[in-house]
């Protein structure tokens, strides 16, 4: 049967170029000397959501990707939100009132240490023989701050240090108002007895956010570990409109809000002379949507409730980036993480000899050589500032390449077959997004005036492993029978949200 030979396609685009995907298990070495880590956390998006379907808000979806490395299988582990703020800083499962946010501030009861390291009972405060992670990094004489966003605000509902709410009452903090957003439930950090039992610890170490931009001066006044929480507009759980302010002073929410206050502290975190040093970012999410329940990583149960997620296994696929100057910028890895792993991650950076709850489970991975890539280290610039139109340009001139190979026939009774069978278009992209633009394909038919239109389409849009893979489109028996002779368009699309960034057609004739 005759081929269409290779088509080449271009596509003007701009961006920087994106490392080869990781999808295998990492090398497990030694990590590199990371002496300092900070964590913003946001909340309740899914991977297609903050990476994919996200055009409109290029900070977190273009900008941050191209300075360091999308993990595209990072995972949730648990629904509503406490729970998988707990996991990432002590390896404790869910429980059912950390499930549901704790409206009520009590004691995990009966408290009592089972196996894995794991507390028994169910409630919100766990009980002193449970070790966190800053109770690790104390032990190792490293430092640690959480800086929350309002919280103090208004004093009537929690105090401008710690932030917790009062034992045996209604958490005041769980909605947002004009003067307040700050939430106690994206607060890790008031959860645990060993650190609200010692007089003094919790306010000299958790406080407000305007703080960590003088802490960011010097090498000396930065912590070794910095936990971020925005309030509950600028991390991306309140929609529009907001109760307050977001960082932009409007009431837009969302992925909007999200975008605008990585914008204002990211480039601070990443000019400051201790990222410069030995530093790492992690931009996460809590979890994905109540409706994905996705995990990963062997993520087991727990000994308190059945699902960690609610209605299935985990937290649902949310994504996350990574930028240090020991990671390569554009980079993208599928290896599978969840905040189990990023907890074990942390753990051996910081020199701890020990996993704290699930992630000493065996088998779980922790950051490897798919992230710490450039392991000599390197210059970490922030990319520069986007243009209207552009897909993520930062003035790199580099464009994206789209390759199409399939076969087709030059008769209306072949094509009808091979449509019946399936025509394969392999796609292969190349240059900068190759992993991070979904593509899609469609066959359509040239009308008079050099109007066309859709005959079959192939499946939904998606993102290909590595930049390469077959699009099948395939048409029913009805849809076949209406074919005729004349001009076809094979058409390829690449996207981002629902929009088409940008357009290639190939025509070719059927008898």
């Amino acid at each position: 049967m005759p081929r269409l030979r290779a088509l080449a396609v271009l596509l003007a685009t701009t961006a920087t170029t994106v490392a080869a995907v990781a999808t295998a298990a990492p090398a497990q070495a030694a990590p590199p000397p990371i002496r300092h880590v900070w964590v913003i956390q946001l909340e309740n998006k899914s991977y297609d959501q903050a990476f994919v379907n996200n055009m409109a808000n290029q900070y977190l979806w273009a900008t941050l990707p191209k300075a360091g490395e999308v993990l595209r299988q990072y995972h949730g582990t648990g629904h509503a939100s406490l729970d998988n703020y707990i996991t990432e800083i002590s390896g404790q499962a869910p429980n059912p009132l950390t499930q549901a946010d704790c409206p009520i501030y009590t004691d995990v009861l009966p408290g009592i240490m089972g196996t894995d390291g794991q507390a028994l009972g169910t409630g919100c405060v766990y009980p002193r023989q449970v070790r966190t992670l800053v109770d690790q990094l104390e032990a190792k004489g490293l430092t640690w701050k959480g800086y929350m966003e309002d919280m103090g605000n208004d004093p009537a509902r929690e105090p401008a240090t710690c932030g917790n709410p009062q034992p045996g009452r209604p958490d005041p903090t769980q909605a947002a108002t004009a003067k307040d957003q700050y939430a106690a439930r994206h607060n890790p950090f008031v959860y645990f007895h060993s650190i609200l039992d010692v007089p003094g610890r919790c306010a000299a170490h958790v406080g407000t956010l305007p703080p960590l931009a003088d802490d960011l001066k010097t090498v000396a006044t930065t912590p070794n570990f910095s936990w971020i929480t925005p309030n509950l507009c600028n991390d991306g759980h309140d929609a529009t409109p907001c109760k307050g302010p977001n960082t932009k002073g409007t009431t837009e929410g969302d992925l909007i809000a999200a975008d605008a206050f990585l914008a204002k502290w990211v480039p601070q975190i990443m000019g400051s002379p201790a990222f410069r040093k030995d530093g790492l970012l992690l931009v996460t999410f809590d979890e994905s949507g109540l409706s994905d329940t996705a995990s990963c990583c062997g993520e087991p149960a727990g000994l308190n409730t059945p699902a960690p997620g609610i209605m299935g296994p985990g937290g649902g696929r949310t994504g996350a980036v990574a930028l240090s100057p020991y990671i390569r910028p554009g980079s993208v890895s599928d290896v599978p993480y969840n905040h189990y792993s990023l907890l074990k991650s942390l753990e051996q950076v910081f020199g701890i000899d020990e996993y704290l709850g699930y992630a000493n489970m065996a088998g779980l991975v922790p950051f490897g050589a798919d992230v710490y890539n450039r392991p000599g280290g390197g210059a970490t610039t922030m990319p520069g500032p986007l243009r209207p139109g552009d897909a993520g340009s930062t003035g790199t001139a580099r464009r994206l390449r789209v390759t199409a190979r399939f076969e087709h026939a030059r008769t209306v009774a072949r094509m009808r077959a091979r449509l019946a069978r399936g025509l394969r278009v392999k796609v292969k992209v190349t240059g900068s997004d190759r992993a991070l633009n979904p593509v899609r394909v469609r066959l359509a038919r040239r009308l008079a005036a050099g109007r066309a239109t859709t005959v079959a389409s192939g499946p939904r849009a998606r993102t290909l492993k590595a930049g390469a893979g077959t699009l099948t489109i395939r048409l029913g028996a009805r849809g076949r029978h209406r074919l005729r002779a004349g001009t076809y368009v094979l058409v390829v699309e690449v996207l981002h949200e629902h929009a088409v960034l940008r357009r290639a057609r190939v025509a070719f004739r059927v008898r």
